[in-house]
Order: structure tokens, then C-alpha cells, then sequence
């Protein structure tokens, strides 16, 4: 029996989702193009791998005995691709979080980790769905939960971040502050704040009532929107170099501090040699700069990281 691993795929990509339409987003197909490919796998097999019914899609006992092994078969497939293609392919690296510049990050360790080529993402569900497709090997920003089944991170930065404002704000001449010092403030952002995790946590966490939306037009006219208002201020990563703008101010924060946890990301099972070298690379950097430092009486995070050890190597 000769296996399809379009088919293969369909049906793990489905299993994990548990819904036919975001799988088929994932894949970049139509939700009718999957359910075909995974009606061929069930034809093949001789039996139902998915019960659909009014309380949505579940795996049959077959389905939940075909998955493991089904991923295994797409990892043995997309291992057998990369050593057809050689050590030779840059590894595609995408990221997400522009407007916080993480290729600031990804230049410091990118002539330790090899060729790297840089993908086109906007935001985490799409570099998610380019991971998935195979459209690129690993990924580098800011996670957060819920993250995809059939996806890995890694901790790589923990990076402190500064409050930015104009001149004229009541604020803007204190050497450091409290980030509760900034109700009453509006909390200036580059879109609506609920598609922007971090922003949204930290205006619940220190109870920053007033809020306004830019349109996400790049960094310096956000920061020229913020300097403009005496009441307005964004966040920056203490390391993301300022435009020149007269009048604006970065302020430390403290007490506690505000730490922006960036990651790499990667499909489960990817068998591109880069990525061990690259992972490396980030923890040897991280020891040197020592970007992992997360003390809870000091800092703040949306979520506490489990571990705060560097990176280990993708075997």
C-alpha cells in the first residue's frame, strides 16, 4: 500500500486541529480539496479515520491509532527532502513583531548560525500557517498560547522593555518608573489592542484604563503620533533604536520590570540542519549577553517562562 503524504498530511493537520476549515487554512487549500484528500486516505485504508457530527469532528479509534505513526511518516518524509536538497539551502528564518525589530536579534548570531534567507511574515497565525506549509524552516518572535500542535519553541530573549513618550508628558523627565505610574496615560498602539497580546496584558496587568489605535503605518510615525500628545505613551525593547524625533523620551521601567520573551519556532520534526546550528548559536549568545536573566521579584512577563535555561541544540 502506497501512501499519499498530501493525504498524510491532511488528516494529521485535521487530527490536530480537529476542524476542517482552519486545517485547510494551515495548508493553503480549500476546505473541499482536504476533504477529498483525507476521503482518498479512508478509501485506501478501508476505514473512517474522523467522526463528523453535530458536536464537531473527532478521531475514530483507527484515527487515534493512525497518528502517531502518520506523523512519523511526514517526519521521515520532510528528513528525506532535506538531505535530498543538501546542506546547501539556506534556512529560511521568518519573524513577526516588526514594529519591535527582531532582526535586531537575529543579526547578532547570524554569522555563527550560517546562511540564513528572511521570510515575509506580519503577525504569528501567519508565519504559523508558512511554518506548517514547509514555506519556511524556523521562525523568530513573540509567542503566545494558544500555539499550534505541530509546532516547537524555544526561549531565547528575554528583552526588558521601556516606556516612550514626548517631551511635554508629565512623566517624561523621570529618570525610571513604575509602570502604574502610567494610569491615566493613554497607551498608544499600532492597532486594536486585542490582536496585540502583549499590549493587552500589560494594560489588564497595571490597570491602564485609557487606550488609542494608530493606524500601524511603521515605528517612527507611532512614535511621532506619541510625541505629539502630552498623554500618550507606547512600549518599547529597551534595545529598538528610537527614529529621530524631536521631543521623545525612553523611560526604564521598574518595580516591576516588563520583559518581551522572544522565540524561535519551528515545525516538529523539521529535519533542516540549520536549525541546530542556529538554536545554538542563540544559546551561546544568550549566555554571553545573558539574555535569559528572569528574576519574579523583580520582573514582569505574561507568562513566567518554565525554564529560563538557554536554548539546547535540535538534534
Amino acid at each position: 500500500m502506497d501512501l499519499d503524504m498530501a493525504q498524510v498530511r491532511a488528516f494529521v493537520r485535521t487530527a490536530e486541529e480537529l476542524h476542517f476549515g482552519r486545517a485547510a487554512g494551515t495548508l493553503g487549500v480549500s476546505q473541499q480539496a482536504l476533504s477529498k484528500r483525507i476521503a482518498r486516505l479512508e478509501s485506501l485504508l478501508g476505514t473512517r479515520l474522523f467522526e463528523r457530527g453535530g458536536s464537531g469532528v473527532h478521531l475514530t479509534p483507527a484515527g487515534r491509532r493512525f497518528l502517531p505513526a502518520a506523523r512519523q511518516a511526514l517526519t521521515a518524509a520532510d528528513s528525506a527532502v532535506a538531505a535530498a536538497v543538501g546542506d546547501d539551502r539556506p534556512l529560511r528564518v521568518d519573524v513577526w513583531g516588526h514594529l519591535y525589530a527582531p532582526m535586531r536579534t537575529l543579526a547578532q548570531i547570524a554569522g555563527e548560525a550560517g546562511e540564513l534567507v528572511s521570510g515575509h511574515g506580519r503577525d504569528l497565525p501567519s508565519v504559523t500557517n508558512a511554518l506548517l506549509r514547509g514555506d519556511v524552516d524556523a521562525a523568530f518572535g513573540r509567542v503566545h498560547p494558544p500555539l499550534h500542535a505541530g509546532l516547537t519553541h524555544r526561549l531565547v530573549r528575554l528583552e526588558p522593555v521601556d516606556v516612550v513618550l514626548g517631551a511635554d508628558h508629565p512623566l517624561a523627565a523621570e529618570p525610571a518608573l513604575r509602570p502604574d505610574r502610567l494610569r491615566g496615560s493613554v497607551l498608544w498602539a499600532p492597532g486594536a489592542l486585542d490582536r496585540l497580546d502583549f499590549l493587552h496584558r500589560f494594560a489588564d496587568r497595571f490597570g491602564i484604563r485609557d487606550t488609542g489605535t494608530s493606524v500601524n503605518l511603521g515605528l517612527a510615525h507611532l512614535l511621532g503620533e506619541v510625541a505629539a500628545d502630552p498623554r500618550r505613551f507606547t512600549l518599547l525593547p529597551a534595545d529598538v533604536p528610537l527614529p529621530e524625533i524631536p521631543g521623545l523620551r525612553a523611560v526604564p521601567l521598574v518595580d516591576p520590570t516588563p520583559l518581551y520573551a522572544w522565540s524561535l519556532l519551528w515545525r516538529t520534526g523539521s529535519g533542516h540542519p540549520g536549525l541546530s546550528g542556529l538554536t545554538a548559536a542563540c544559546a551561546a549568545e544568550a549566555g554571553r549577553s545573558r539574555w535569559l536573566e528572569y528574576d519574579p521579584a523583580r520582573d514582569w512577563l505574561p507568562e513566567p517562562p518554565s525554564s529560563a535555561a538557554p536554548a539546547a541544540p535540535v538534534a
